[in-house]
């Protein structure tokens, strides 16, 4: 399967259109439906927010996969599993499920993937290491790395325009890489192209002050698709070494790494428990705009991509150095914020006795 230039500009752009007419229709059914995002101690926004955004990323989805994906035993697996997280989804936006039940249906959606679709992770590169996956071991190792990339993104989308902004990196750089290392590009690159502009499109609305939220209807759509194009660029030969998907995606499985540690110290399910300490949240303590908080995110973002652009074209030695260099900045900076432990107490303390004294 060839993608010329035309054919690229014309994918993102139809799907680009599709997602920027269909979300302020999706925005007006979830408002119909009180499909809605309340303000509590743990959300962000001040008023009810409407959600199902998902939905429109979806639609525009399912009008490039009819345009211009091919039909085949893989793309219907990744169909049927995007149909369950899609239902899940709406379903948890309208009366929030129990954890058990959304990680159930991350399972099955995963599941007919592996064994329908035969996509598989049978072996792994990274740093000059191959380390090779017989059955039925790369069958659960790539279940639980779908689940596992899906929950990273579910958690990322904490803030206006985060989760769609840094999906939309992804997508882009999965395609400029798959450029890079082949002529014949595979259903990867198709599947990248038609997400960047069904993201970009949504991102419209989402980006700060949003007029909609993702909602589990979305980013666990989008952590579907992400987690499915890296398993084909394995497939087509897009990516040579893991480490290429773990630079995109370091600062959503970075948060995750944090929130994991940080609420088994604090002898808290790990997996079941909401709470304001991620990266994002970090940000906006420091006294940055929401907007200002997601744009540092986005650069980081991109940073990391470009440097997996770069392994790709093959420096790689360079650009392990530089990541390591990078890695070791942005973890020593993570790591001076409350991200793991409360540093900033007595801080905080001397700065509410300030505000009251002033106010008296």
């Amino acid at each position: 399967m060839y993608v010329n230039g035309h054919d690229v500009f014309v994918i993102v752009f139809v799907t680009f259109l599709c997602s920027l007419v269909g979300t302020p229709i999706v925005e007006k059914i979830a408002r119909h439906i009180k499909a809605l995002d309340y303000p509590n101690k743990r959300r962000l926004n001040k008023v009810p927010m409407p959600t199902l955004g998902g939905l429109a990323i979806f639609f525009s989805f399912m009008v490039g996969y009819m345009l211009y994906a091919r039909s085949s035993v893989q793309m219907l697996s990744i169909l049927m599993g995007s149909f369950i997280l899609i239902f899940m989804g709406m379903i948890d936006d309208i009366n929030p499920l129990k954890t058990k039940y959304q990680l159930l249906c991350q399972i099955l959606a995963a599941g007919i993937v592996v064994f329908y679709g035969n996509i598989s992770l049978d072996y792994i590169s990274i740093l000059g290491i191959n380390i090779t996956f017989a059955s039925p071991w790369n069958y659960m190792i790539t279940i639980i790395l779908i689940v596992s990339i899906i929950n990273a993104i579910n958690l990322s989308d904490g803030l206006d325009g985060l989760c769609s902004g840094v999906s939309s990196i992804y997508f882009l750089t999965i395609a400029i890489i798959a450029f890079i290392m082949n002529a014949q590009q595979g259903l990867d690159t198709i599947l990248a192209l038609i997400m960047l502009g069904s993201t970009l499109g949504f991102l419209v609305y989402n980006f700060p002050p949003a007029r909609i939220y993702l909602g589990d209807t979305g980013s666990n759509f989008l952590g579907f698709i992400i987690a499915v194009t890296t398993l084909l660029g394995y497939k087509t030969a897009t990516f040579t070494s893991l480490i290429i998907p773990l630079i995109i995606l370091a600062t959503p499985i970075i948060d995750v790494l944090f929130s994991i540690i940080r609420r088994v110290i604090k002898k808290q399910n790990p997996f079941n428990t909401a709470d304001k300490q991620h990266i994002h949240h970090q940000l906006l303590k420091m006294q940055f705009s929401t907007r200002a908080s997601l744009l540092i995110i986005y650069a980081i973002d991109i940073l990391f991509a470009a440097l997996s652009i770069f392994y790709a074209l093959g420096d790689t030695y360079y650009v392990i150095i530089i990541y390591i260099g990078l890695m070791i900045i942005f973890l020593f900076i993570v790591l001076k914020t409350d991200i793991l432990f409360k540093r900033h107490k007595k801080n905080n303390e001397k700065i509410n006795k300030k505000k009251k004294v002033l106010k008296n």
